[in-house]
């Protein structure tokens, strides 16, 4: 019985050596085929037979590769990087004047070209627009508004809700707005008296103040605006995500265009949110 055993392991090594054969010839036979089998010992010798042994490193020499890569970045310090960091985090007013106003909350009502901004739906329905984005497309909108003298743009509002906001508006920058109705064909037909030519026409919905839309876009000129969860943004060349419906809201937005329009146009003009944005107490 043992020698019957140690016959089947002897024809075992047997059958294990000519296999290794086989497939060794296989190899050289074929070169570019990977035959999927691993022939040699995984303490094998490599790169004529130097076995290669990784290093391990001390804490000494990764604090001074530490050090030196500090150097080669400006010896930049975690008290500047936290510096950087913070900054790159603020936003334009406190979040906590976002929500006061409550920019954020839109409609029940989601256009697939609002979608993008939504971050969810309240438990009644009700959208709500991601706060961050307000922030970023409020610069960026900052940043093209700002390439219009007062004069070479208008602001139209007919929503009673905006009518202050846009009037302190006015008042600070020196443009000219429409409130209550818009005209419509001032743009677009020299005939009528009343007929002028702007470059720009900032808008406060797109479909109450549609016929501003229109007009502009006929003459072909840029249009800004406000735009909740509900608009469609057709014929918009850029604008604000944010609630469109309410005072506060229309009041926070115009606030900071004012605030961040004088100060790029360096005119000494003082603004409050307070004169854009009704507290509670006061609409009681």
């Amino acid at each position: 019985m043992a020698r019957k055993k140690k016959t089947e392991q002897t024809e075992g090594k047997v059958e294990a050596v000519e296999e290794k054969k086989d497939v060794a010839e296989a190899t050289e036979e074929f070169p570019d085929i990977d035959i999927g089998i691993d022939i040699f010992s995984p303490q094998a010798p490599i790169e004529g037979g130097k076995e290669e042994v990784k290093k391990k490193i001390t804490k000494k020499e990764l604090e001074e590769k530490a050090k030196k890569l500090a150097e080669k970045l400006g010896e930049v310090t975690s008290e500047e990087l936290k510096e950087k960091l913070e900054a790159s985090r603020k936003t334009l007013v406190p979040v906590n004047d976002y929500v006061d106003s409550g920019i954020y909350i839109g409609t029940k009502v989601i256009t697939p070209h609002m979608r993008p901004f939504v971050y969810r739906r309240r438990n009644d329905g009700i959208a709500i627009i991601n706060k961050n984005l307000i922030d970023k497309q409020l610069r960026e909108l900052i940043k093209k508004l700002i390439k219009y003298d007062p004069e070479n743009f208008i602001v139209v509002c007919k929503r009673e809700a905006g009518w202050k906001a846009v009037e302190k508006f006015s008042q600070l920058t020196g443009v000219r707005i429409f409130t209550k109705k818009y005209p419509a064909g001032i743009l677009t037909n020299p005939r009528l008296p009343n007929f002028f030519e702007t470059d720009m026409v900032f808008i406060c919905d797109p479909w109450i103040d549609k016929n501003a839309l229109n007009d502009a876009k006929i003459v072909k000129k840029k249009v800004f605006g406000i735009c909740d969860t509900n608009n469609y943004t057709f014929g918009v060349d850029e604008f604000v995500p944010g609630n469109n419906k309410h005072s506060k809201s229309i009041g926070l937005i115009f606030y900071i265009l004012a605030r961040e329009y004088l100060k790029e146009k360096k005119i000494d003009k003082e603004v409050k949110m307070s004169d854009f944005v009704e507290d509670d107490s006061q609409q009681a």
